[in-house]
């Protein structure tokens, strides 16, 4: 018998949770037999007890691409989970008034706690047929002028901003490069640095490249503990680097992609905990660790004054980038050139010395 969820789907387990499965499997056998006079009570007992351990073991030891898969498990709660249960009274908003209607970028007026915000978030679509008209949450220009729009709505009205991440990367399409993909997102970076209201950012599953950027810039970014946040897909660097998409989770460990890393690096403000073995595994739970943390960053952004919010976001964007080049100091040869070793730098030379080992192995044999 599957394992089920509180919405009575099957759990869909990940390739390193072969132990947490069979623990379900032996779990919900036990419950279908004599379940009415409890006579296996105690053996589940012992057995919830080791699978609690199992997921704790595991999930505290994650590496960089199993948290990857993490983000992208298709049980993963999606912008639609949290509206249905973090925001009241949501009034959508629709369109870019140049283009269309991006599906791919949901924005609307709601209220979350006691603040009244405009939400901006990326949904990637639960069915087929959905996830098909969202492109499977990898937005079109008009997705990003559509955000940049409302923002500048909220700002009018003194709103506080909230925006969810969730995509894989900018829609890469011919139409979206002719209708000016970059473009959008440049300006969305540009005015959002000076927009004149508090902006929060939170990554809730995958934060991918510039389609992550296109409504990431605030006062606060944060990542829930599982979510991952880079410039590219670990697919995406293993194909240019090593042209082979096998090598993804190499590439995952040099991207420094986890709230972890990037926490160390300042890239991010704040690491919203999970519920044990995912979010996935307790929808409601972690939409409330989000509200919480929603809350508790507007209390405190809105009791400073805005020139001063936006000075203070101005250098947090400024600052980034600052603990690597520390952390990655090198010697030049060229004086005057700056001494540190870009992630660019440090990809290239895991690429060259995954190349000489592969020499060196073919030598041998």
């Amino acid at each position: 018998m599957a394992k089920k969820k509180e919405n009575n789907q099957t759990l869909q387990y990940l390739p390193f949770e072969d132990e947490i499965a069979r623990l379900d499997r032996e779990i919900d056998q036990l419950g279908s037999q004599d379940s009415l006079q409890g006579i296996h009570a105690r053996q589940i007992r012992e057995l919830q007890v080791r699978q609690t351990e199992a997921l704790r073991e595991i999930y505290s030891n994650l590496s960089p691409w199993q948290t990857v898969q993490v983000a992208r498990h298709p049980q993963r709660p999606l912008l639609p989970d949290y509206f249905n249960l973090m925001v009241k009274e949501a009034r959508y908003l629709h369109g870019d008034r140049c283009f269309g209607d991006d599906k791919a970028i949901i924005t609307a007026l709601g209220q979350i706690g006691r603040h009244r915000v405009m939400i901006v978030g990326q949904n990637k679509g639960k069915e087929i047929r959905e996830k098909v008209a969202c492109n499977f949450g990898c937005p079109n220009p008009e997705g990003y002028r559509k955000a940049l729009l409302k923002m500048k709505l909220a700002e009018k009205y003194g709103l506080p901003i909230v925006t969810l991440i969730d995509t894989p990367g900018a829609y890469p399409g011919i139409g979206a490069e002719e209708r000016g993909q970059a473009q959008a997102i440049a300006v969305n970076l540009m005015e959002m640095s000076r927009l004149r209201v508090p902006i929060l950012c939170i990554v809730i599953g995958e934060g991918g490249s510039g389609g992550a950027l296109g409504i990431g810039v605030g006062d606060k970014l944060a990542m829930l503990e599982h979510a991952y946040y880079s410039v590219i897909s670990p697919e995406g660097c293993a194909a240019i680097l090593w042209h082979d998409g096998s090598q993804a989770s190499r590439a995952a460990d040099a991207l420094k992609l986890t709230g972890k890393e990037l926490m160390k690096l300042g890239v991010i403000d704040a690491v919203i905990p999970e519920p044990l073995g995912g979010a996935h595994r307790n929808l409601h739970d972690t939409v409330y660790n989000v509200e919480q943390f929603i809350n508790r960053s507007l209390n405190q952004l809105k009791r400073r004054k805005i020139d001063d919010l936006i000075e203070a976001r101005y250098k947090k964007l400024r600052s980034i980038g600052q603990p690597c080049q520390t952390a990655s100091s090198v010697k030049t040869e060229k004086p005057g050139l700056p001494e540190r070793l870009s992630v660019k730098a440090q990809l290239e030379k895991a690429a060259a010395e995954q190349a000489a080992e592969e020499a060196a192995q073919s030598k041998t044999d």
